[in-house]
């Protein structure tokens, strides 16, 4: 019987396959059916602080929309405010009572000074482990790559020293230097990298000449640009590695875990196919590991990493430049074209 237990942010998993930040684990229980089918972690919807001010700022117009119209209106009633984060984290703390397995909180501000007075409430809802939901969208031309980082780093730094639970980074695909930036991190005491935030990105109707906001699942593609940094991080941090997006089936977790990863994140299959998805792609794990002789993940974690493959320039441009030096064998692959 192939053994599936994973260690991740220090945590003990039954198996790598982690529900990711998303909708479907704001209802406890939807979340105990993807326990029930066998998911070895869930992260917790993201707290936005954006989201929670723009609440607040809407729910204070609405208020006053009528102030004042008759002067017994200013005195006879109270003032309403805004619950703020506390019905979110309500949610998360019942969320982790309901379940046995490892809850993590996702958590995503827009001000500096308020990551840690965030985390440390988050912390007391009882969950086993944060997840920074790291991004920046481009909007200060005067803002340097450098702030950003330095920023990002400052709050690892601010949330590790006020939290006693493991702090995950989830990142976005575009820095400069992703090893670079998160080696630093490493240095810092982040306990693990969610490889990557899949960005929304807006549409365009030319029917109506007007914005669409779609919404996007991951490709299934997608799953190789985590790979290919899974690859590269593998023995080379402290921390552990998380791949994300576009990972629909075991034979995909299987990679991501060959490449180096400890655990992987799944929505878009979930939404997808359905909460009973999840059993089918552990049993696809499985079978896959009785059919090669591996009895743990232990066993072939990482064993294709940069650090392990036998072509070392198998992550490099390598592929790149013979696919340049060799056209024609594309053109043998695809006649058509």
């Amino acid at each position: 019987m192939a053994n599936l237990t994973t260690n991740y942010l220090g945590l003990q998993l039954k198996n790598p396959f982690i529900v990711g930040a998303c909708n479907l684990t704001l209802e406890t229980d939807t979340a105990k059916k993807m326990e029930d089918a066998g998911a070895g972690a869930i992260v917790f919807k993201s707290l936005f602080e954006e989201q929670i001010n723009l609440e607040s700022l809407q729910m204070e117009e609405e208020l006053s929309e009528y102030a004042e119209r008759h002067a017994e209106m200013i005195n006879l009633f109270p003032n309403l405010k805004h619950a703020g984060p506390e019905e979110h984290l309500d949610k998360l703390a019942n969320l982790k009572r309901s379940l046995e397995i490892p809850v993590i909180g996702s958590l995503n501000c827009v001000h500096p000074e308020t990551w840690s007075s965030y985390a440390v409430e988050m912390e007391k809802t009882g969950v086993d482990a944060l997840e920074l939901n790291f991004y920046a969208s481009p909007g200060d031309y005067s803002r340097s790559a450098t702030d950003v980082e330095n920023e990002q780093m400052d709050i690892i730094k601010e949330v590790t020293a006020k939290v006693k639970i493991p702090v995950s980074v989830k990142l976005s695909p575009f820095y400069s230097n992703t090893l670079h930036l998160i080696s630093k991190m490493d240095e810092l005491g982040a306990s693990g990298y969610v490889l990557f935030n899949k960005l929304f990105q807006p549409d365009l109707n030319v029917q109506t000449q007007d914005f669409d906001f779609p919404f996007n699942l991951s490709a299934p593609s997608d799953y190789r640009l985590p790979l290919r940094f899974a690859g590269l991080l593998f023995g080379q941090v402290k921390g552990s590695i998380c791949a994300n997006r576009g990972v629909y089936s075991g034979e995909d977790m299987v990679k991501l875990i060959l490449a180096g990863a400890d655990a992987v994140q799944v929505v878009s299959a979930i939404y997808k196919h359905k909460v009973p998805h999840i059993s089918k792609m552990l049993k696809d794990i499985e079978h896959w590991m009785d059919e090669s002789g591996y009895e743990s993940i232990h066993d072939f974690k990482g064993k294709l990493s940069k650090a392990n493959a036998k072509d070392p320039y198998a992550y490099q441009r390598a592929q790149y430049v013979d696919l340049l030096m060799k056209p024609f064998d594309l053109m043998k692959k695809y006649p058509q074209v």
